[in-house]
């Protein structure tokens, strides 16, 4: 037995920190983690795979309008939700249930409880006091609460995974990826649906031709969007919700649904009584190797401020592990990360926006095409597919890809792997396309 009861302590069962965890252990490492919450982190529990269940299920309002233009009749659909959120709360704890198997197969010893820092090497853990020569936080982060008269009436995503009913109206607030997918989702199985946001144009910091398109599509889907807005107050009046605006107008509704960002869980853990340094938004500051500013204390994932998401906080976890225990010396490249947004229609991207390629070449060419998929010019319906391309033009290498349509997610995975391969405009245009798909249009643009 060393000098500490584990070589690792992991504080937090998220993706990341699973991640990390049974890495480690599996080079050797004795390793122990503490969940207070539930296994999975926000992605498996109130996050990606409820969200993208969800998101599944709303697109069949379009689905089975469509069915009539292929030769489909049948009664008129209804929803059950109790269903939806009996299948999706099965299929949560199914995966809680692999965190924990996967865990336990590679003798990672599990604490449900919370753990808190003692001092640099000695936690608590409910009732008792373990050791370890290196420890990983990794406890994730959770959403911003709003402030104002009668915010108590607002829920976040965390409740609306929990849900009793689909509410019949609901104002959604926020401009980011979160509050666009849940707009989607509210208004796909049968909401009224308004969005608001405080500034011009929501999501910030995506390009500007796709933030423009999904206005334009969310808006041919009946959602409602009012932009350069914000909540004053709510007052609850029986059943309804009277929302006052920044601009005096009251909107009624159901449900208020607020996605103005997440910060990290990094109170009440004993981060400050440590020494370990935090930023003012509570993010933690750590080197270029993922450590903190004490030198055996270790920081990944959301709580940060780098990337929140799922896929990176376990390519960082792989790092670290491999760094730790299995001799290497390994740093993330953040570069060209591709993501996507589960809105009806999709957003993927992978890749500089038009304006930050602006700002990083000389000289840039842009592709853009916008077009009704093959699928619609039967049906009718009047979706349109954005797909744009932003080349280097001195060296033809294409610096970034985005679209907007069905599937983007699935279609952008493939030509991430060739923008980070450092793919030209040439390389794309000698590909022949597979026809007739959406995804061809990429390597057919002039």
């Amino acid at each position: 037995m060393g000098k500490y009861d584990f070589d690792l302590f992991t504080i937090g069962a998220g993706s990341g920190g699973v991640r990390a965890s049974r890495m480690s252990a599996s080079y050797g490492a004795r390793v122990g983690v503490a969940e207070e919450r539930y296994l999975g982190g926000t992605c498996v529990n109130v996050g990606c795979i409820p969200k993208k269940l969800f998101s599944y299920g709303a697109h069949y309002t379009h689905e089975f309008e469509d069915a009539a233009a292929y030769g489909w009749r049948m009664q008129r659909a209804s929803l059950d939700w109790p269903t939806v959120m009996e299948n999706k709360n099965k299929e949560i704890k199914r995966l809680n249930e692999v965190y924990w198997n996967i865990l336990k197969k590679n003798n990672v010893k599990i604490y449900e409880d919370k753990a808190v820092l003692l001092d640099a090497h000695t936690l608590k853990i409910g009732g008792q006091t373990v050791t370890a020569d290196k420890i990983l936080i990794a406890t994730g982060g959770h959403p911003i609460k709003p402030k104002f008269q009668g915010a108590e009436y607002a829920i976040s995503s965390d409740e609306a995974f929990y849900l009793q009913e689909i509410p019949k109206r609901t104002l959604v607030a926020g401009g980011g990826y979160i509050a666009v997918e849940f707009a989607s989702i509210f208004k796909g199985y049968g909401s009224d649906v308004t969005q608001l946001y405080r500034g011009d144009l929501f999501l910030r910091g995506f390009d500007d031709d796709v933030r423009a398109h999904l206005a334009k599509e969310f808006k041919k889907n009946g959602i409602k969007l009012c932009f350069n807005a914000d909540v004053v107050s709510i007052k609850k009046i029986q059943d309804e919700l009277l929302v006052e605006m920044s601009d005096g107008r009251i909107i009624k509704s159901d449900t208020v649904f607020f996605a103005i960002g997440r910060r990290p869980n990094t109170k009440n853990i004993g981060l400050e009584a440590v020494g370990v340094k935090m930023k003012p938004d509570g993010s933690i500051c750590v080197n270029e190797y993922f450590e903190t500013s004490k030198s055996n204390i270790y920081a990944l994932g959301d709580i940060i401020d780098r990337y929140q998401l799922t896929p990176v906080a376990i390519s960082e976890a792989m790092i670290l592990s491999n760094n730790l225990f299995n001799g290497t010396n390994k740093k993330m490249n953040y570069d060209d990360i591709a993501t996507a947004v589960f809105s009806e229609p999709n957003i993927a991207t992978v890749g500089l926006t038009e304006a930050q390629a602006r700002k990083t070449y000389s000289s840039v060419k842009i592709y853009r095409s916008e077009f009704r998929p093959l699928k619609h010019t039967v049906t009718g319906r009047d979706q349109q597919c954005l797909m744009k391309l932003i080349v280097d033009e001195e060296t033809d290498r294409v610096a970034g890809i985005h679209m907007v349509g069905a599937e983007a997610g699935e279609i952008i995975q493939g030509f991430a792997v060739a923008l980070k391969a450092g793919a030209t405009k040439s390389h794309f245009d000698s590909t022949i396309g597979i026809h007739p798909t959406s995804a061809e249009e990429f390597v057919t643009m002039n």
